[in-house]
């Protein structure tokens, strides 16, 4: 037989306040129902991102909505993406020489390999000019020669201009002789990374993981031209939509124009 106590006394053995005792969950309003489905949405469509950048694409969309709300929707619905590890690097305290100033500064450019489903190996030429961030070019094929590498940057150079260095590694298409001369006539200055120092392109490999997280592990290449399709594709998001942390979670595009709007202005009041 059960025997009833007191709301005070059962608050004494729980050990609780009264208040929490008489607490009722109430149910979500429609608002904050619809954005946890919206955040939910978003969670799925970006698998990478976590609730700082999420927040910033609610913010696109027109949700006026704090960050702290999206982080504490965030937590239940159990989105939290567990850290990468990050592994140990030999650091000598020697910084990175010619460090980005402005657009056109320095730009990098590395190969990412990957292959199609039937095993063929691909091949991403990848340029970054690392002010803005911009992905410049992103190229694919089977193989490059240095030839092509020179098509890629003369095409590139006469859309964006001639950037002052060129950082890469020790690789055979980058240090050809052939490209070397060119780049000596464009007025373009090529700067090596040392061998066994991938940090010192930082850039680039930054860009990779990127492209590697949000696009190659996630894309199944049937062919040589859906690579290239879906390669642009990644490029454009990339450059005009995806927020960069480092960019005050703007786009690399959104950046450049008003780091120019902000460059007109001191010009003016000059």
């Amino acid at each position: 037989m059960q025997q009833g106590v007191s709301q005070r006394r059962a608050a004494q053995l729980l050990g609780m306040h009264r208040s929490s005792l008489r607490y009722q969950n109430k149910p979500r309003s429609p608002s904050t129902a619809a954005l946890t489905a919206r955040i939910r949405a978003l969670a799925e469509q970006y698998p990478t991102y976590g609730y700082r950048r999420i927040h910033v694409v609610l913010l696109k969309e027109h949700w006026y909505v704090n960050r702290k709300r999206v982080h504490r929707i965030w937590k239940p619905e159990q989105l939290v993406r567990k850290p990468t590890p990050k592994r140990k690097r030999l650091r000598t305290g020697n910084s990175v020489p010619e460090r980005a100033e402005y657009p056109n500064h320095v730009w990098s450019y590395d190969f990412v390999f990957d292959e199609v489903s039937g095993g063929e190996k691909l091949k991403f030429l990848t340029l970054v000019d690392q002010f803005t961030r911009e992905c410049l070019a992103l190229e694919v094929g089977l193989s490059f020669t240095s030839k092509d590498v020179q098509e890629v940057l003369e095409r590139v150079m006469t859309l964006r201009g001639v950037p002052v260095y060129l950082r890469s590694d020790n690789g055979p298409e980058f240090i050809a002789h052939d490209l070397q001369i060119w780049l000596g006539v464009s007025g373009t200055r090529a700067r090596y990374i040392e061998p066994g120092k991938p940090w010192q392109n930082g850039f680039s490999e930054s860009f990779h993981a990127r492209f590697r997280e949000e696009c190659l592990n996630r894309e199944v290449f049937g062919s040589l031209l859906e690579a290239k399709v879906v390669s642009r594709a990644f490029q454009r998001f990339y450059n005009e939509e995806r927020p960069h942390s480092a960019l005050r979670y703007l786009a690399p595009l959104e950046f450049r124009r008003c780091w120019e709007a902000q460059q007109a202005e001191l010009k003016v009041v000059a």
